[in-house]
């Protein structure tokens, strides 16, 4: 039987294990961690001063102090002492301070990104996937450069938030 369960790395308790309330605590805190993950900062790569209980961070590049050998790793303070836990693909937590979502894609934490096919408001589609290019309005024998303009516009409004190719 294995040690941990396979995704959080929870430890399980053992049948003739003696004080099975440390294995247990210790699962709980590792849950208490990464179920609706709260993270203070990203970008501190030294630990704060004062961190209070059950507070974490990802722990930026270039670690130091106690945090040394552990960038983009899960910082959580519990019980007086840094525990570390290592991300797995598809992790999500809140960052604090920025009020954005970060996402760890196997091999680095992506902030403020979030990947879909569509997006549907109200039970409609209001973004789908991103359509051909469309040129710009030109020519014509009857010039009207409001009318251009405001096309034009609207194009680049669209090109600029990614709904249709530039």
């Amino acid at each position: 039987m294995a040690d941990q369960t396979p995704r959080l790395k929870l430890p399980y308790i053992r049948a003739s294990q003696a004080q099975k309330e440390v294995t247990h605590n210790a699962a709980l805190n590792l849950a208490d961690a990464l179920i609706q993950a709260v993270v203070e900062d990203k970008d501190l790569s030294a630990p704060p001063g004062s961190p209070a209980e059950g507070q974490a961070w990802i722990v930026a590049a270039a670690a130091t102090g106690a945090w040394a050998g552990q960038s983009g790793m899960l910082a959580h303070y519990i019980g007086g002492a840094w525990v570390f836990l290592t991300p797995a693909e598809g992790w999500r937590v809140w960052l604090r301070d920025e009020a954005l979502e970060a996402r760890y894609t196997g091999s680095a934490w992506v902030v403020g990104e979030e990947r879909a096919a569509k997006v549907m408001v109200g039970g409609s589609q209001v973004i789908g996937a991103q359509q051909s290019a469309i040129a710009d309005a030109s020519g014509g024998a009857t010039v009207d450069a409001e009318a251009r303009s405001a096309l034009n516009a609207l194009l680049a409004a669209c090109r600029a938030h990614g709904l249709i190719a530039t």
